[in-house]
């Protein structure tokens, strides 16, 4: 079993002994979502820590577009439990980058691409490439294509 899922496995354990509601049923999720991936396709694996840290990724994203939704309809209980959820799966994530420490990556990653002959927008396929491989997990694929354009535009 992969560390990160027996670390959430252990979590879950933790968190039905101290009667905590919100993440026990938090981690249930994600883990049913986890042993959802592994058993799709054609035969059952076992996820790397890699693949758990992007189905993690992927809930934590649901629970934000989820809150943002339930804000905007003015259901906004509702959204303090996504936004709650979405914290707890947050411990599990690696650190986000700050702007200023993405930024720095993307100009690096438009002067690589600008060295191989790919300038202006259609640069932008080659430097999302780049960027994604030096940052993945550590920043939103949005936050990175903005960065990107922004960088690409200037």
């Amino acid at each position: 079993m992969t560390t990160l899922k027996a670390q959430l496995q252990e979590d879950l354990t933790a968190a039905i002994r101290e009667r905590d509601e919100l993440r026990s049923s938090t981690l249930r999720l994600t883990l049913s979502a986890i042993t959802k991936e592994e058993v799709s396709g054609t035969s059952a694996r076992e996820l790397s820590d890699d693949e758990v840290l992007k189905v993690i990724t992927k809930e934590a994203k649901k629970r934000r577009e989820a809150a943002d939704a339930f804000a905007s309809g003015g259901r906004a209980e509702q959204a303090e439990r996504e936004k709650a959820e979405g914290e707890i799966l947050a411990v599990y994530l690696p650190k986000q980058l700050s702007d200023d420490e993405l930024q720095a990556i993307v100009a690096q990653a438009v002067a690589e691409a600008k060295a191989a002959g790919a300038e202006g927008p259609r640069a932008m396929g080659q430097v999302m490439k780049i960027v994604n491989s030096k940052v993945a997990g550590q920043a939103e694929g949005g936050r990175v294509a903005a960065a990107v354009k922004q960088q690409l535009a200037g």
